[in-house]
């Protein structure tokens, strides 16, 4: 008889584990709180429009391809994806952005139209980049953080002092102009951190944005979930969704089932895809691995404030993807990491999908997405929320040169406070643990817990890291974990 998995959560590295787990043999069940399967990566409907409530940028294609080749299929089998052409563009003042091309050429003829001598440079970073990519994806992100000799090999050796440095000191030795280093600096972004506290081996994320391009799935991030959920299912997987977690049974070290609003479910083997603070919150005080003391101590990625927008008209000077750094990046990081507050003048992003994809609005309308990343764990009210919307709306009329506010529809936001009821999230945060030295491989959170023998963890508080593309990989790792110690 096969062994009974119970899999807490419905993200992306839940469904991952889900379909490995299945394809292995294993009698997989997914309980999931919220409606609908996602996570964070869920959609919101409404009046024609359609918007992404989490993950927006769709970078490392080569992951999800990956994915769903382990599984004799491709991404064309789930939905079609398309290129986007700018990728994104930054705007550093008014009617002043500059757009960053799918087409690396001409990104390198940018670079060199704004700073001479700058096109080479970056050349030369990316041949370094595209080096650390390589070696990420073949002998790093894959490894289960079991042991620091997973990752030291010969080629990581001649890296060590990419481990030291830091992303903002690197690009520095390349370029000096100082909006070009905040292109090459975004990325970081992503993993959750400040440029100054992440370790330069991490430039890689510029080769996954600058070579291998910024995609867009039609209908949104959410069809990578139909998609992974169908798969999922045409394994045998078993989905419940509406079904919280309410305790955990445990006998002689061991977690034998799942108490839940829907009824008890027997396991074998306890996989949580959701929050790791909140999950070992739910076990007897004995069996958590991490005191509130660490959890405390760790640096978090941000938090953020959302807004999605129904606008009565399309935008102009806009494109799919905007970054809007007018303001200082240093003070708005301070804000997140330091003193803990709400930045006066944020930097802030946005996405425009009906810009691309003729679903995500009504005709002659345009959906807009908005994103403020924030400190966790800051006071999050309707007031504050009102203030900043007028904010940055007002900013983006000042930056592109048209009239929006008078052309909004209507508006949804989503801040600290939903981030906690919906997904039981440490402080609210919105993107894990941050990606800095300390933070890195063995020394995260472990997937195989140390205090019973058959719960395991996932997702973006534990290896390999924040997103969508190491979700998916979590996903893999702590299912290939569970069979080299149950099977």
């Amino acid at each position: 008889m096969s062994k009974k998995v119970v899999i807490v959560g419905a993200g992306f590295s839940s469904l991952a584990a889900a379909s490995y787990l299945a394809k292995y043999g294993f009698e997989v069940t997914v309980v999931e709180k919220n409606k609908e399967v996602g996570g964070r990566a869920r959609q919101l409907k409404k009046d024609g429009f359609t918007f992404d409530i989490g993950p927006t940028f769709y970078w490392m294609p080569d992951v999800f391809e990956k994915f769903f080749n382990d599984f004799g299929k491709t991404v064309s089998d789930y939905y079609e994806l398309i290129q986007l052409d700018p990728g994104y563009q930054i705007y550093f003042g008014e009617k002043y952005s500059i757009p960053v091309s799918a087409d690396f050429e001409k990104t390198l003829q940018t670079f060199e139209e704004v700073e001479k001598g700058s096109g080479q440079k970056l050349q030369k970073f990316m041949n370094v980049a595209e080096e650390n990519y390589n070696i990420a994806i073949k002998d790093l992100v894959y490894q289960p953080g079991e042991s620091l000799m997973e990752i030291v090999t010969p080629k990581t050796a001649l890296k060590l002092g990419s481990f030291v440095k830091t992303i903002k000191k690197d690009v520095g030795n390349y370029i000096d102009h100082p909006e070009l280093k905040q292109i090459l600096e975004f990325p970081v972004l992503f993993l959750g951190a400040k440029p100054s506290t992440t370790p330069s081996f991490y430039n890689f994320m510029n080769y996954a944005d600058l070579k291998l391009g910024t995609w867009h799935p039609r209908g949104g991030m959410y069809k990578v979930v139909e998609g992974m959920t169908k798969l999922a299912k045409d394994l045998g997987v078993k989905i419940e969704t509406g079904c919280e977690v309410k305790a955990f049974d445990i006998r002689q070290n061991e977690v034998i089932s799942v108490q839940t609003s829907n009824g008890t479910f027997e396991c074998d083997i306890l996989l949580s895809g959701a929050d790791y603070h909140h999950t070992e919150h739910l076990l007897p005080e004995g069996f958590r691995q991490y005191s509130e003391n660490y959890w405390a101590k760790k640096t978090f990625a941000p938090s953020a404030l959302l807004f999605y927008v129904g606008f009565d008209k399309k935008l102009q000077n806009l494109t799919h993807h905007t970054l809007f750094f007018d303001t200082d990046f240093e003070k708005h990081a301070e804000c997140i990491y330091d003193s803990k507050s709400w930045p006066d003048e944020p930097l802030f992003y946005a996405s425009f999908p009906s810009m691309t994809d003729d679903d995500a609005a009504p005709e002659g309308q345009e959906a807009g997405i908005f994103l403020i990343p924030l400190a966790t764990d800051i006071e999050d009210t309707p007031e504050i929320r009102e203030k900043y919307f007028d904010l940055i709306l007002d900013r983006i009329e000042r930056l592109t040169d048209q009239k929006i506010v008078d052309h909004v529809l209507f508006k949804e936001s989503f801040c600290i406070n939903d981030f906690k009821s919906e997904y039981n999230s440490y402080g609210g945060n919105a993107y894990g643990l941050a990606n800095t030295l300390l933070q890195t491989h063995i020394l995260r959170p472990r997937l195989k817990s140390k205090k019973l023998k058959n719960m395991y963890f996932t997702g973006q508080l534990t290896v390999p890291g924040p997103g969508v593309p190491p979700s998916l990989i979590s996903g893999k790792i702590v299912s290939d974990l569970i069979l080299k110690y149950h099977l």
